[in-house]
């Protein structure tokens, strides 16, 4: 009884063993991001963006199908971003035209009633984020981005010549000229770069970092886009 006891622990212990092993090399094997949420201080957001070299050629904004209607309803992705943003709510006609609205631009600290004085503007430009990822991505993945409404922080209705001015800079070249907007705008570009697994190059790093470091460490909240 003794011997068949002592080779059943020994089996039990093997087993375990085995078990321990397995889990722990399926800990190392899983990818950084394969939790659908992400959550860091900004500082510490900033920190772990990967550096990785930016490849400009073969950019073409048809490559990001937009604007797009996606759930039917006659409005499409510009449209959903005005009505959400309204301060005041616009009037929804059953073409989706808007009229009697109010909206803020937050980039240059001014209100606007007319729709034709704002631009939808990507946060990370389409030609950034192709240049930091988005050219190996399908074009499914490209509209999603392109019309992504499940995180307010990848669009934004801004003064048009101010997005038109911004164009496709990145901020160690451009940043919102309202300076209480630049702590907004640093967290929402960090947030759209964790969403999309965006990378960013070391010029970018280095002024995402330095921006960081006179903003308030506030935490950003993400979740991944798939």
């Amino acid at each position: 009884m003794r011997l068949r006891t002592s080779a059943m622990a020994r089996s039990f212990r093997w087993v375990a063993a085995v078990v321990a092993t397995t889990t722990a090399a399926t800990l190392i094997v899983q990818p950084a991001w394969a939790a659908s949420t992400y959550s860091a201080p900004l500082r510490t957001a900033v920190s772990r963006l990967v550096v990785a070299s930016e490849v400009h050629t073969g950019y073409n904004r048809a490559l990001f199908p937009h604007w797009i209607d996606a759930d039917h309803n006659r409005c499409n992705t510009r449209n959903e971003v005005l009505i959400a943003e309204a301060t005041t709510k616009p009037k929804v006609s059953s073409t989706c035209a808007l009229s009697g609205g109010r909206w803020y631009s937050y980039y240059d600290n001014r209100y606007w009633t007319r729709t034709s004085d704002l631009d939808i503007d990507h946060v990370v430009p389409l030609a950034e984020a192709w240049e930091s990822g988005a050219r190996q991505w399908t074009t499914s993945r490209r509209q999603a981005y392109a019309n992504d409404l499940g995180d307010s922080r990848t669009l934004a209705a801004v003064t048009d010549n101010v997005n038109q001015s911004k164009g496709d800079r990145d901020p160690a070249a451009w940043m919102p000229p309202y300076a209480g907007a630049r702590c907004r705008y640093l967290g929402d570009w960090v947030a759209v770069k964790i969403r999309w697994r965006l990378t960013v190059d070391r010029a970018e790093k280095a002024a995402l970092t330095s921006w960081a470091n006179k903003c308030a460490n506030t935490t950003i909240r993400v979740t991944y886009a798939f």
